[in-house]
Parts: C-alpha cells; structure tokens; sequence
C-alpha cells in the first residue's frame, strides 16, 4: 500500500478522482489538489475529509519539488500550468488508470470491460463478495449502495476494476482499460456510442482488440457470446483456450417474479431482464474463477437490488412502478425497454428517451437507434434544446426521430413541462413508466413525478 506520500491531484473534482484523493489520504498519504470548478458530490465530500482547495483554478505554486507523485485527470489540458510545472520539475507524472495499476500490480486484476453493463456486472461481483466476507480491492465508475467509497485500495489479494474505454489523459490518448493489464477480464459487448471520441466503428472495435491482445497466456476473457460484433473480432483474432463465451443464465418469469435456474433448484432474484441475466452469467463465471462456489454465488446474488442509477424504483403502487434508468445508448436503450415490458408483459409501458449525449444528439449517429424503442406500447423522446446549443448541434426534428427509430409513432418533447403534463393527464392503471437518461430531463424532479402519478 502507499503511504506516507505527498501527492498532489490535477483535476481532483472528477468522480472517480475524487474517491481516490479520500482513500490515499486514508492510508496516511498527504493530498492536495486543484481543479477549476468543483460540483457536489465531489465538492462536499472533498470539504468533508479536508481535501477541498480554498479557492477554484490552477496555480503552479501548488507544486513543489517536495511531490512525491502527480495524479493527472483526464479533465485538465495539456497546457495546465500545474502540469507544466510538475513536467518541467521531473516529478512523476501517473493518470488515474497508470497509478491503479502501480497500485495492484501484485494482485489479481479483474477487469470488467464492454460498452454497456460494466458498472451493474462490477456491481454484482462487488455484492457477492463483500456479502461473503471477502477481502478485495476496487475500482467503480459510480457510487454503490453499500460502499463508502469508488475506490478502495488495500492489502487485500485481488482487485476488481470497472475499465472503460474512454482516452486516459491530455497526454495519454489510449483507452483506460488498456493500462491494468488484466489477469482475468470479461467484455460485455461492442455498442459504438462514443462517436465525439472515436469517430469510426472500426476504430471503436480496434481498442477492444488491443485489450484482449493484452491478456497474458495464463489469463482469461470471457465474451458475450450474443454480441455480433464482439464475436466477429474474436472470429478475426482467432479463438483461443483463454476466449471463452458466455450467454443469458438460465431464467423463468413466473408472476413478475425472475428466477435463476440452475442444478440446485432455483433462486429468486430482485433485478430481471434477458441483459441482466447476462450480466449475472459472467458475474458468476468471474466469482467462479476467485473461488467462489456456485452455492455461495446463489445464496449471495438474491440480495442484490441492481446497480445505481440503474432501473431505479421512483415510486410504486398495485398498478403502476415508476423507473429510471441510466440507459441513453442504443443498446441500452433496447436492453432496458425491453427487459420492463417482458417481465411486465401484462401491463402497458410508457417509455420517454432523453438524448443528451453528443453521440445521441448527433445527425450523423442518430441513425444507430435504429429499431431500439421497440417494444414499448408508447415510445416518448426528450430534448433539451438548451444541450443541443451546448455542444454546437443542430436540433433533431420529429420527423427525423421517426425515421431513424424507424417507428412512425414516436412523439418528441422539447419542454419538460409539456412532457410532465403530457404524462399527468394520462390514467396510470395496469401501466409502467420508464425514464431513461444520463441527464436529468432539464431539471425534473423524479420523486415529486413519481408521487403524483402512482397517487391518481
């Protein structure tokens, strides 16, 4: 463990920055750092332990060459005056991913990577193990119920990293997930939805074939057998002894209820959806491999509630529950919508998308959405016209919403407003509503929403 060291974080407000900042001052190290506008949660929980800077803004003055070590975020330039300082000091210089590698380079280093279920699998596999007893070490992209912190860092013999693909720092344009060189590792599938970083979906694709070309004789990578494009890169690569496939586990819906399958009988389980049965698929075949049992895995999963942020009850009575997802990429998007109306296929499903991302908002991406709004009985699209003038783009009209969704029936909302009353008017019996974002509708309170709907 590290310890009695000066560090300094440039960019310390970031999620993930933030909760390594707290748990390196906790193991007895010295923080400081730097950022040019800080946000709650970070802002608060930066106060809290002590970490905030009294005052916003970089200032070169805050390094020294007493610095043992820099922790560069991927949201500082490279031009930031701190940077250059520590650069022209020579002192060590690591981006987050870098320094959690430094950090587990003696442990077994599971990484969980894909472009849609990482925080829900991570999730699962953290449940497990911390309901066993299980010493471990992780690292998450999101704050989990159970948890006190994203990032915890200790003697402990195996680490679990949530790894994206997302470019590393100003001075580090490879993905994250290629800097902890995985001993055991899983990728839940290949959804080009970063179109503002790569530009192609073979340069989208190119990154995940670096990461399996980084997996040692001795370690493993476990597919989702369902991914077209996965496959098709494993097909080019050349499958191997440590390729190794995984579909849906075994599951029945019996009266809005999902249960697992499996030679022991079967188990009651509280999330649901064929992508979540995926998700607990690899889950198990990770746990499998750090020495859990099919039993423990079993007597462990029927606690878990599903990750943050993800299928989130806003409110619910006999008739109707109210969710809100995560979910904005298309294959979220489907993967969601689909999953509420299978497991409650005898009620109605009303679904709103709101398109926030630059990927989603873009003319030239739209198109992938292409037959992913399906399945509910009423298929709802949110723009914000405000984040459209943000990120310098060209609003998206109805009629191009039809087209690209390929349903003719889809109905787009500019205004929150329109949007909450369009919902308020209509009678919520033998109904669902599902809310997916990675925003927040322009400011809708979903707890007030949900509370008056389900009370009618």
């Amino acid at each position: 463990m590290i310890s009695n060291q000066r560090i300094h974080f440039i960019a310390i407000g970031g999620a993930v920055m933030h909760n390594l900042a707290i748990c390196l001052k906790n193991l007895g190290n010295k923080v400081t750092g730097s950022d040019d506008m800080f946000f709650d949660p970070s802002k608060t929980n930066l106060q809290s332990h002590g970490l905030l800077p009294d005052k916003e803004g970089w200032d070169e003055n805050r390094v020294s060459d007493e610095i043992d070590l820099i922790i560069l975020g991927m949201h500082a330039k490279a031009d930031n005056p701190e940077l250059l300082k520590a650069l022209a000091l020579g002192l060590k210089v690591l981006s987050f991913p870098e320094f959690i590698y430094e950090a587990s380079k003696d442990k077994k280093r599971v990484v969980i990577a894909g472009s849609h279920g990482k925080t829900t699998i991570t999730s699962m596999i953290m449940h497990v193990l911390q309901s066993m007893g299980r010493s471990f070490d992780y690292m998450v992209g999101a704050q989990l119920e159970g948890f006190d912190q994203m990032v915890k860092l200790s003697d402990a013999p195996v680490m679990i990293i949530e790894g994206d693909e997302y470019t590393t720092s100003p001075l580090d344009l490879t993905p994250k997930f290629l800097h902890y060189k995985h001993d055991l590792a899983l990728i839940s599938g290949i959804a080009w939805d970063h179109y503002n970083v790569y530009p192609t979906l073979d340069n989208y694709i190119l990154q995940f074939e670096k990461f399996i070309d980084l997996t040692p004789t001795d370690g493993k990578v476990f597919y989702a057998e369902e991914d077209k494009a996965l496959c098709a890169l494993i097909e080019k690569i050349g499958s191997t002894d440590n390729l190794i496939p995984y579909g849906p586990h075994s599951s029945e819906i019996r009266d809005q209820q999902t249960y697992l399958l499996h030679e022991a009988g079967e188990t009651a389980i509280e999330v649901f959806g064929q992508h979540n049965m995926q998700n607990l698929q690899v889950a198990k075949n990770i746990l499998n491999n750090i020495d859990v049992s099919d039993a423990e895995f079993y007597t462990h999963i029927q606690t878990f509630a599903g990750a943050s942020k993800r299928m989130e009850k806003m409110g619910e009575n006999e008739e109707t529950i109210i969710f809100k997802d995560f979910a904005h990429a298309p294959s979220k998007l489907k993967a969601t919508s689909t999953a509420v109306k299978d497991q409650f296929d005898n009620r109605t499903l009303v679904a709103c998308i709101e398109l926030h991302t630059f990927s989603s908002l873009n003319k030239n991406f739209i198109d992938q959405y292409n037959g992913t709004f399906d399945s509910p009985d009423e298929a709802l699209v949110f723009i914000n016209p405000k984040t459209v003038v943000a990120k310098g783009l060209e609003m998206i009209s109805e009629e191009e919403l039809k087209k690209a969704f390929q349903r003719e029936d889809i109905t787009l909302f500019t205004d929150s407003e329109t949007l909450e009353n369009h919902l308020l008017s209509q009678k919520w019996e033998a109904k669902n509503l599902l809310l997916m974002s990675s925003g927040n509708f322009d400011g809708v309170d979903f707890e007030e929403l949900g509370n008056e709907l389900i009370n009618k």
